[in-house]
């Protein structure tokens, strides 16, 4: 086994985790007891990782310890998801690779959030397919609804919110990239051909 790529691996993956489920070095310092200035050397790669530090890291994140410092790659390719709940939302990951392109199911209760929500912009790219109910989009100017069956596709830099002012839940996939990280799809028609955006 290579101890030092293994090592070298944890802090990025540390830092997704920390940024997919929305948390500060601030909160997660809170949360975990950890210094903030000892969490940030962790997801650089400046301070190697122990088992006082492992241990809280992933009470915190609620993922078993291997998960944090990378198992084996096996030949299953089944990913086993592990929800979590953030703002009230479920959130499924549906990939296993921390980093890059990330694929979420997402279930979002009635009448959520409860009030108008802001629009926030930050980093990345995001593509949204509604599975059931119907999803509100703020995305700068435009108020949009989806329904089932339909697509949204923005650059996050671009003021967004979603809510679900609805009496009935919202099930969604969403696709979440860095930064000019697009989603390119590709389908294939009824002449044979490949189409891809």
């Amino acid at each position: 086994m290579d101890l030092d790529g293994v090592l070298a691996a944890v802090g990025p993956r540390l830092r997704a985790l920390r940024q997919e489920r929305e948390l500060t070095l601030p909160s997660l310092s809170k949360a975990t007891g950890i210094s903030v200035s000892t969490l940030s050397r962790l997801e650089s790669g400046q301070r190697r990782l122990t088992l006082e530090l492992l241990l809280p890291l992933a009470r915190a994140y609620q993922v078993p310890l291997d998960e944090l410092v990378g198992h084996p790659q096996t030949t299953d390719p089944r990913v086993h998801p592990r929800p979590f709940v953030r703002n009230g939302m479920t959130v499924i990951p549906l990939s296993r690779r921390p980093g890059g392109l990330q694929a979420f199911k997402m279930l979002i209760p009635a009448n959520w959030p409860g009030y108008e929500p802001e629009q926030k912009v930050h980093e990345g790219y995001d593509w949204l397919y509604v599975l059931s109910g119907r999803l509100r989009l703020q995305l700068g100017e435009h108020d949009l609804v989806l329904a089932a069956g339909e697509v949204a596709e923005f650059d996050t830099r671009v003021p967004h919110a979603f809510s679900n002012p609805t009496p009935h839940p919202v099930e969604l996939l969403s696709l979440v990239g860095p930064q000019g990280e697009r989603v390119h799809i590709r389908a294939r028609g009824s002449t044979g051909a490949t189409r891809t955006t």
